[in-house]
């Protein structure tokens, strides 16, 4: 199986991949989120600020798994002498094509392209069915205990 860089062909089905795996962690995903996604994936994408990996369904008719990798920038440090870092999100694969080793090709074309841009540091969230994958590749615990805050909806 082969995991190519989306094109913004690819847009509306990353899209769905994504309502998929906010299915699958948090049980629903609505539609409101869904045109602003789009946009910024279409941005992001010509900006070269992120990538899509997928992987097509067999026969072509739509995207099996996909993934997103964003590189963000901060101040530089001692551990991230550029600043730049990227976080993986969105790292989905259709029920009907789980346990074939999608999501590891999707991911480990991400992961191509940010050695290929030098991002030498890769955050991620993940669901206990995304973890194993994660820590084969390196990932770790965190150093530092994450903070969240958000605004009040209302």
């Amino acid at each position: 199986m082969h995991a190519r860089l989306a094109t913004g062909a690819d847009i509306p089905e990353l899209i769905r991949l994504r309502a998929v795996m906010l299915e699958s962690v948090w049980g629903e995903s609505g539609t409101s989120w869904q045109a602003s996604a789009a946009a910024v994936l279409e941005r992001s994408l010509a900006e070269g600020t992120m990538a899509a990996a997928v992987v097509e369904r067999p026969g072509g008719a739509g995207l099996a798994a996909g993934g997103v990798a964003v590189v963000v920038q901060r101040l530089p440090g001692p551990g991230c002498i550029d600043g730049r870092y990227g976080y993986i999100q969105s790292m989905s694969t259709d029920e009907a094509h789980r346990r074939a080793g999608l999501g590891r090709a999707v991911f480990a074309r991400l992961m191509q392209w940010y050695a290929d841009a030098g991002i030498t540091r890769v955050d991620l969230h993940t669901s206990p069915m995304g973890e194993p994958l994660y820590r084969q590749f390196g990932f770790a615990d965190p150093v530092a205990p994450e903070l969240r805050w958000r605004a009040d909806p209302a």
